[in-house]
């Protein structure tokens, strides 16, 4: 079949595809967008964007079970169908992506609904609904496929009607138990969400957070447990459901059973699909190998997770304004990721930047840490019910800076900034210490975590 000439086209329109084929539409380039999925990917639909909505909401009702610690008396009655309502009309538009679609070829560029592969150098053929179609790229190939939920290979789980975040997101109604398969953000924050909303909850992980200094998972459990909210160390060896209960088998102790099971055990991308050995890239890798300005190949380019350099829509939205300028000729920035931040939306907030205290050491780095309790704080004291947290810093002390800090405790996430701009401009500690630091306020805290810093 005949190719269609077309200057660029983008396969995956996540937050970073969508951004960059816009960037490359409003720049004068005539561009197809394809996807098989909503554009705008998992964020604003199953992932970053509703779950937040109903992060705010389980918020609201701990922070009114807190009334009677502070402030006098209040009766609480949680109504999922609120929530519910809200991630289905107002925040998902009933995960339909029209309007989406519409803005981006109001922009001028062209949307095709499928599933697009590299089918030779510089051309790209969509699998459609209506049949194979195939467009010639002169200028570029950008790839940002996404991901999808990883299920692991237990035996019985794929013949059971199990969660993902993707069904998670769309519940109508809070299940009465739930077991979380998985540690990470996504499992901790359904699992406090629901947990609020009335439902019994238990998690299975060897460590909560893990990508997170030990501290913050410890602190997590600690709220966890005092919420009601069960932690189970060890891994599923086999699952059952017998119509109405799960079982989850472990190989740590006693199995788990619960009205529904959410697997919450990481990401995970086809390679494959995307056709890429056709250009002499490892189809078998975990990722894609590309180089400052997000280049994989001779026109290709590589964006969001795919990279490697973490599952976060800041990263492909980074990510689409470095490789954008790089097709377009119009900057020579590069990526730089030693300042990379993240943040779980539990109650408190886990925050972090940069390398933990194992990653620094482990890169051979002579550092060391200062830590400071939230609670110790004058605004910690003050805020009382909530106020658990922490600021960790890690410090290189061979240059005086700043490469790692956590922050966490109520908006730990924005106290988080400061500290970011701290290791995104490696600027000393010996100035950090000369700051003045808003009385009383969380960030406060840091000055503290500074002379716990000065003092080991």
């Amino acid at each position: 079949m005949p190719a269609e000439a077309v200057d660029a086209v983008v396969i995956g329109m996540g937050p970073g595809g969508e951004d960059l084929a816009t960037r490359l539409t409003v720049a004068g380039l005539s561009v197809v967008g394809v996807d098989g999925r909503l554009v705008g990917g998992e964020c604003p639909y199953y992932a970053c964007v509703p779950t937040k909505a109903m992060v705010r909401a389980a918020g609201v009702l701990a922070e009114a079970r807190r009334v009677g610690e502070l402030a006098g008396s209040a009766e609480v009655r949680p109504d999922w169908s609120i929530v519910a309502a809200r991630v289905r009309d107002e925040i998902t538009d009933n995960w339909n992506d029209a309007a989406a679609v519409e803005k981006f070829e109001k922009a001028g560029g062209r949307f095709v609904r499928g599933w697009g592969r590299i089918s030779g150098a510089g051309e790209v053929t969509v699998a459609t609904a209506e049949g194979d179609r195939v467009f010639r790229a002169n200028r570029a190939i950008v790839l940002n496929p996404g991901t999808a939920p990883q299920v692991p290979p237990l035996p019985g789980l794929a013949e059971t009607p199990y969660w993902t975040n993707r069904e998670a997101v769309a519940v109508t109604e809070v299940p009465e138990s739930l077991i979380v398969m998985g540690g990470g953000p996504v499992g901790v924050e359904f699992a406090q969400v629901f947990a609020r909303f009335g439902a019994q909850v238990t998690v299975i992980a060897s460590r909560l957070v893990p990508q997170n200094e030990p501290e913050a998972g410890e602190l997590l459990a600690e709220v966890f447990e005092a919420e009601g909210i069960a932690v189970r160390s060890g891994h599923g060896t086999a699952v059952t459901h017998d119509g109405t209960q799960f079982t989850v088998e472990l190989d740590s102790g006693d199995p788990v059973r619960a009205q529904h099971l959410l697997i919450a055990t990481g990401r995970r991308i086809d390679l494959s699909a995307l056709g890429i050995g056709s250009i002499g890239l490892d189809e078998s890798a975990r990722g894609i190998t590309v180089d400052k300005r997000l280049r994989a190949a001779d026109k290709v380019w590589a964006i969001g997770d795919v990279a490697g350099r973490g599952a976060f829509t800041h990263i492909s939205m980074y990510h689409s304004r470095i490789a954008a300028a790089d097709i377009l000729g119009t900057s020579d920035e590069t990526a730089q990721y030693h300042a990379v931040p993240h943040v779980t939306f539990t109650d408190p907030e886990i925050g972090g930047v940069g390398l933990t205290e194992s990653q620094a050491r482990a890169q051979g780095l002579n550092i060391r840490t200062g830590l400071s309790n939230l609670s110790d704080s004058t605004r910690g004291w003050l805020h009382k019910a909530g106020n658990a947290g922490f600021i960790k810093l890690v410090e290189d002390t061979d240059r005086g800076v700043l490469v790692g800090a956590t922050s966490a405790g109520p908006d730990g996430g924005e106290v988080l900034a400061v500290l970011t701009l701290a290791v995104h401009a490696e600027i000393p500690t010996s100035t950090l210490r000369r700051m003045i630091y808003a009385y009383p306020t969380f960030h406060r805290a840091i000055e503290a975590a500074l002379d716990a810093l000065a003092a080991s």
